[in-house]
């Protein structure tokens, strides 16, 4: 049986969502360009606004992650040398839906539903509606004081060590929860299917711990670049977004480029 589980990533904002909105593009874009080198990383091949008749205007995002080299030993060994996932996004903020699924892998995917509120993770029935008939799991993240892997480590990224000069914020100590203000929680329902018999459990269990990490990552860095987003308007982040894109496609496609109709001629042959 799938487990979904409900992450809830507290993050620091101001009461308006636009202000997290902004922060929150800034952090993707700026993050993928980071994590973006040597062929591997986040190619975006589509990103247009996009609407939907119930949740009305927002943005749709293809992407294309590859990231073959982050995989443990055993993923490794069953799939190609280079190959990629595909994440589709619908932005309709404050509600986002996200999916992630392989070519390679017909039988695996992510998906991803997200609400926001402006409360401290109160609120333990927001995905009643969505999740009514699953067992879940509650996972809650601290982006002060929950450990990160080492390899990600900045001293200059870690809440409890930054504090913001334009907003006054930081540094966040254990309880700051109940202390600061204003303050708004990412609530994430994250169900993950790999329906391959003799993998399955350890597949999504090391793909939730994953999920975890990033989130847990992205919003503590969403907070400690809050001087570099702080007085954007949405037009400054578009912008910046799109440079970024643009950055960070030339790092990633250079080397895949030529290599991705094979990619995708051998996920056919191996399905």
């Amino acid at each position: 049986m799938v487990r979904p589980r409900c992450v809830k990533a507290i993050h620091l904002s101001e009461k308006q969502r636009l202000k997290y909105k902004i922060g929150q593009l800034y952090m993707i874009s700026k993050h993928s360009h980071e994590q973006s080198d040597r062929g591997e990383g986040v190619e975006v091949v589509q990103n247009e606004p996009f609407e939907d008749p119930h949740h009305g205007n927002g943005q749709f995002t293809e992407k294309r992650v590859y990231l073959n080299s982050k995989l443990p030993s055993w993923a490794r060994a069953v799939v190609p040398k280079i190959f990629y996932v595909t994440e589709k996004a619908w932005n309709y903020y404050p509600y986002t839906i996200t999916e992630y699924t392989c070519s390679f892998l017909p039988k695996f995917s992510i998906h991803i539903e997200t609400k926001y509120e402006d409360n401290k993770g109160s609120n333990d029935r927001i995905f009643d509606n969505e999740a009514k008939d699953l067992e879940r799991e509650v996972c809650f993240i601290d982006i002060a004081c929950d450990e990160i892997p080492e390899r990600y480590y900045k001293e200059s990224e870690d809440p409890k060590h930054f504090k913001s000069e334009k907003t006054g914020r930081g540094q966040l100590r254990e309880g700051w929860r109940d202390s600061h203000q204003p303050i708004m929680c990412s609530y994430k329902l994250v169900t993950v299917k790999f329906e391959v018999w003799g993998l399955q459990t350890r597949v999504e269990q090391f793909v939730h711990k994953v999920v975890r990490d990033i989130l847990l990552i992205g919003h503590r860095q969403a907070f400690a670049w809050v001087d570099e987003w702080y007085d954007m308007t949405m037009d400054d982040v578009r912008e910046y977004e799109k440079n970024m894109h643009e950055q960070t496609n030339i790092k990633v496609c250079n080397q895949h480029s030529s290599t991705v109709d094979d990619i995708e001629s051998h996920a056919q042959t191996s399905t």
